[in-house]
């Protein structure tokens, strides 16, 4: 039997600086990269926890970007020339690498007009982007929020931040 191998995730603050940073902590944005990881490919029924040793060997990037440079990225690889908060690159044919940005900014404003917490807007985000990469897809519009991509993300969320509170 062999040990398995840590995933490898990276978290590059906006400007390359932690200092300015008001979002969730790097161990936070790492350990919901390890929950959507743990869940596997699309179609897959393990969740994260279940020790299965999916995404064990994972490289990830986790990129912040400010709004115009998230809005160019759209712009030039999807033909969108408007902001997203998130968008995933799968890096080969291995799901488990991968580059996920993300638009603080975006989460910010979307967080704001749902009434959350712009922190658990960014979790959110980091999982979902990593669900991309793993194959998992939902429908645009409002029956994105009732597709099985969108239930799963909730739920390692839920998990994920039921945590995080029992340790505060």
């Amino acid at each position: 039997m062999t040990d398995s191998v840590p995933p490898t995730i990276r978290i590059d603050f906006p400007s390359g600086e932690k200092v300015d940073w008001r979002g969730p902590s790097e161990p936070e944005l790492k350990a919901a990269a390890r929950a959507a990881l743990g869940a596997g490919y699309a179609g897959h029924t393990a969740e994260a926890g279940t020790g299965d040793g999916a995404g064990d060997a994972a490289e990830l990037s986790v990129t912040f970007l400010p709004a115009e440079s998230m809005r160019a990225l759209n712009r030039d690889y999807h033909g969108v020339d408007d902001l997203t908060d998130v968008l995933a690159f799968g890096l080969g044919e291995d799901p488990f690498v991968g580059d996920i940005y993300i638009s603080p900014d975006a989460a910010e404003a979307s967080a704001r007009e749902l009434g959350l917490d712009p922190d658990e807007e960014i979790l959110r985000l980091v999982i979902h982007g990593i669900l991309h990469l793993l194959g998992h897809d939902h429908p645009e519009g409002e029956a994105r929020y009732a597709s099985p991509m969108f239930e799963l993300q909730e739920r390692l969320l839920a998990r994920l931040l039921a945590e995080f509170r029992g340790r505060a």
